[in-house]
């Protein structure tokens, strides 16, 4: 034996050491797509004892049936024009066992040409086991969204209690003072009720406690004026206490609009009118109870008929516009716009006050939720809470827009089936 025909001898072994070795099916087939040579681990994965089983038939005979008019004309097509294709491609593609037993697998496609045809090579993994993890993947996936909704589920049932509690400290503190024998059979449950009323104290003795302090030293200086000469000091102590009052007013509303909204009593009553008279009418009122040099300036732009809640409304902009001036300087302006297009009303209240940082806006609109740089000024936390759920009501949204020290603007936004052209 010549050397060059040893040398051809011993890569002739190479070349079958790697086909039947490999760690991979691999399958050659010529261009009429019958099978010309199949590798021991391809034998092993479709269940044949040796390639004489294979060798000569149609490639089909690994596919199962109902993907055979198919995959003719793929092969085809295929072999006309001939290109490599790597392995995950993104198809599900399945091959079936000897014994009938389909499977999924992955293919990746090669070929090459000798002096007399075409041959196709591919390589074909069985995926069966990676199927059964992102299987079992979902399914764990599926478990952690349906535990998720039940926590969702606990927490509303939470809420719900805990709101029943309140509506009944709110009754036992009534009743308390109303009945000196309730009140003495309430002593003795001192204990039990303590976490109730802490709760409610917690939310608003802050708030109350201020204007009732008003009140008092307001009411106290007014028995000591009684010269016809001091008139002016007394209406300045009168006007505190009336607006300490409007102050303990406001905050009562808050704290019986939320209640309402969450037992479900207020709903959207819709009906045509006029907002640009609506705002202004608010603009005017508001304006009487501004901080010194604040001045509230009002645009409109388009049809004045809307079709809304009035009251609802009037209130988110009685809420808007009075927290504008809270937080808004003496001497500055603020700006109210409407516009009513075809297809939306838009409501814009703009300030030039403090400003919101970015993390308190993600909470903005939470129940008793109050930002780091407004601890120093009343309010109760519940008054963009109830303007969102207001908007809601109408099936409207509101938006913030702000930075600390450059002020914020408010926008609110109805759809076009809520507003008449």
């Amino acid at each position: 034996m010549s050397s060059l025909q040893l040398a051809l001898l011993n890569e002739k072994e190479k070349f079958e050491a790697l086909f039947q070795f490999a760690s991979v099916g691999i399958l050659i087939v010529d261009k009429t797509g019958s099978i010309v040579l199949a590798n021991n681990y391809l034998l092993q994965q479709f269940g044949y004892a040796d390639a004489a089983g294979l060798a000569g038939k149609k490639i089909e005979v690994l596919i199962p049936a109902r993907f055979h008019g198919r995959h003719v004309q793929q092969r085809e097509s295929y072999t006309s024009q001939p290109q490599n294709r790597p392995m995950g491609m993104g198809m599900d593609l399945f091959g079936i066992k000897k014994s009938g037993e389909e499977f999924p697998v992955e293919v990746s496609l090669s070929n090459y040409r000798n002096e007399e045809t075409n041959f196709v090579i591919a390589f074909v993994n069985d995926i069966t086991r990676r199927k059964q993890i992102e299987a079992d993947v979902l399914r764990q996936q599926n478990e952690l969204a349906a535990i998720n909704e039940k926590i969702e589920t606990l927490n509303d049932e939470l809420e719900d209690k805990v709101q029943l509690r309140t509506r009944q400290l709110e009754q036992a503190m009534t009743a308390l003072e109303h009945s000196k024998d309730e009140l003495a059979q309430a002593l003795s449950k001192e204990k039990e009720l303590s976490d109730l009323k802490s709760r409610f104290v917690s939310m608003a003795s802050h708030e109350f406690r201020t204007p009732l302090s008003t009140i008092l030293s307001s009411a106290s200086l007014l028995a000591k004026y009684t010269n016809t000469e001091e008139q002016d000091k007394r209406d300045k102590h009168i006007l505190r206490i009336k607006s300490a009052v409007h102050n303990l007013t406001d905050i009562l509303n808050e704290f019986l609009s939320i209640g309402k909204i969450e037992d479900g009593k207020i709903t959207a009553s819709f009906s045509n009118f006029d907002i640009k008279t609506l705002v202004q009418t608010v603009v005017a009122e508001m304006q009487g109870i501004s901080r010194a040099g604040q001045q509230i300036q009002y645009i409109h732009t388009g049809n004045t008929t809307v079709s809304l809640d009035i009251t609802l409304l009037r209130n988110i902009i009685i809420n808007l516009l009075s927290n504008a001036i809270k937080f808004s300087p003496e001497n500055s302006t603020i700006n109210v716009q409407t516009t009513v297009t075809g297809s939306q009303v838009i409501m814009m209240v703009e300030d030039s006050g403090m400003g919101i940082s970015n993390e308190d806006q993600e909470h903005l609109f939470e129940r008793f939720f109050r930002g780091k740089n407004a601890t120093n000024i009343q309010g109760t936390g519940l008054g963009l809470h109830i303007v969102g759920r207001y908007a809601a009501l109408m099936q409207g949204s509101i938006t913030c827009k702000s930075e600390l020290e450059k002020g914020t603007i408010f926008t609110l936004t109805f759809n076009h089936n809520y507003a008449t052209a």
